[in-house]
């Protein structure tokens, strides 16, 4: 039975005098919550404080970037696409982990025990299971998504219709669940019918997992969708230099008197270069950091699961707040990256901040009008952009005397377009 928000927040309250006095002048908790005597040592308070600050700055990126990449997707019309979906799905994942897994997770790793109950206690390992599969769910989803936007982009609307993208994400969360909550609810996850584990005198919620459950949720939540991951983008990048073969193959010199063919031919080949070069690099920062963030984490799950005393304590913690670190690290792979989401992001955050300064100068005494203000602070941009406008249009009709160097490269950047869309995965 779930406890109330009531109970939850007691709990909380009557816990936060005893870490406080923990974190000055006590080496230890008993299990009835308690201070034991001693003194704390000042080397061990200071890493507490360090590695505290450390993790709630992890929590702040991941909360702070996951509402950007909502509100950013809600708020321009740009990026309502279907795809994005499952970048949004993606950032409540990322964001109930943060919130809900991570936040209980750096209490309870600094008090050294778990002081909310045995029942929240299957709750936060729930939530933390669904959460984090959820998470990589949506990562392999987006990966398919973007494959089939490289592969085949005339196709790509019968293949990825609304009807399909929204069955998708809830068959993600739908399978997250059913591998999180049935299963913990039941208590098959661990070996001991209890919910807590008494070790030297303090209570422990820890990921202590049956060999089958180990295995199965490894399996499902991580290993299966890894490897589509990998498989789908390693095809994609290759099918990138196939298209880029394919166009250097058919691409002619231009008829012009001031460039020979070596020449033109040298140029294209530096341009399908760079972008082929940065195709590569945004493909290998996105696995990259996938594999980096969990694949350490899944390998001692299952060895811990057969070996309880094979994995330290300490280095189970570090993984698992490694696996964490892939919540707060994918808002800026999946969306900062993206030059569309940048820009988006940037009128979001000066949004805010146009309204803020309209209130204080509403707030002032002055003879302008309320539309007055408001054209003085949120249109002047506007007006800059259209002036911006007028010249690019006045740049234009000086375009047929450009250098043929900046023509080939035009011509070239568009030519490769499905490549150059990689690079804004």
């Amino acid at each position: 039975m779930q406890p109330s928000s009531s109970s939850t927040l007691g709990s909380i309250a009557s816990v936060l005098p005893t870490l406080e006095a923990a974190a000055n002048n006590t080496t230890g908790i008993g299990q009835d919550g308690q201070v034991s005597s001693g003194q704390l040592d000042s080397w061990d308070l200071s890493c507490r404080y360090i590695i505290g600050t450390f993790l709630s700055l992890i929590i702040l990126t991941a909360i702070t970037g996951n509402i950007l990449v909502c509100l950013a997707i809600y708020t321009d019309r740009r990026l309502r696409k279907l795809g994005n979906l499952f970048l949004v799905s993606l950032a409540v994942a990322d964001l109930f982990v943060s919130s809900l897994v991570m936040t209980f997770a750096v209490v309870n790793d600094l008090m050294g025990y778990w002081a909310f109950g045995p029942q929240f206690c299957d709750i936060w390992i729930a939530f933390d299971v669904m959460c984090s599969t959820a998470s990589i769910l949506n990562l392999c989803a987006i990966s398919m998504d973007r494959f089939l936007h490289i592969k085949d982009p005339l196709g790509y609307g019968r293949w990825m219709t609304k009807r399909a993208v929204l069955g998708t994400i809830c068959a993600i969360w739908m399978l997250s669940a059913l591998m999180s909550f049935l299963p913990i609810s039941l208590g098959w996850h661990r070996p001991y019918p209890d919910s807590l584990l008494l070790v030297n005198g303090l209570t422990m919620c820890a990921l202590d997992l049956t060999p089958e459950y180990a295995v199965t949720s490894s399996l499902i939540s991580f290993y299966m969708p890894c490897v589509v991951m990998v498989a789908l983008y390693t095809r994609l990048y290759l099918y990138a230099r196939k298209h880029v073969q394919n166009i250097r193959a058919v691409t002619k010199p231009m008829n012009h008197k001031d460039m020979s063919p070596t020449k033109f031919r040298s140029m294209g080949q530096s341009s399908l270069h760079v972008m082929d070069h940065k195709a590569a690099i945004t493909l290998g920062i996105i696995v990259g950091v996938f594999l980096c963030c969990w694949v350490p984490f899944f390998c001692a799950n299952i060895v811990a699961a057969f070996c309880k005393t094979c994995i330290s304590e300490d280095c189970f913690k570090f993984l698992t707040w490694l696996g964490y670190l892939n919540s707060a690290l994918n808002p800026i792979i999946y969306s900062i990256f993206n030059t569309e989401f940048r820009d988006a992001f940037r009128r979001v955050i000066t949004a805010h901040a146009c309204c803020k300064a309209l209130a204080e100068r509403a707030r002032a005494p002055s003879d302008l009008s309320y539309r007055t203000k408001r054209s003085t602070i949120c249109e002047t941009p506007r007006a800059n952009s259209v002036a911006n406008s007028a010249g690019c249009r006045s740049n234009n009709n000086t375009a047929e005397r450009i250098s043929l160097r900046a023509e080939v490269d035009t011509r070239v950047e568009i030519s490769v377009k499905s490549v150059g869309e990689i690079s804004a995965i």
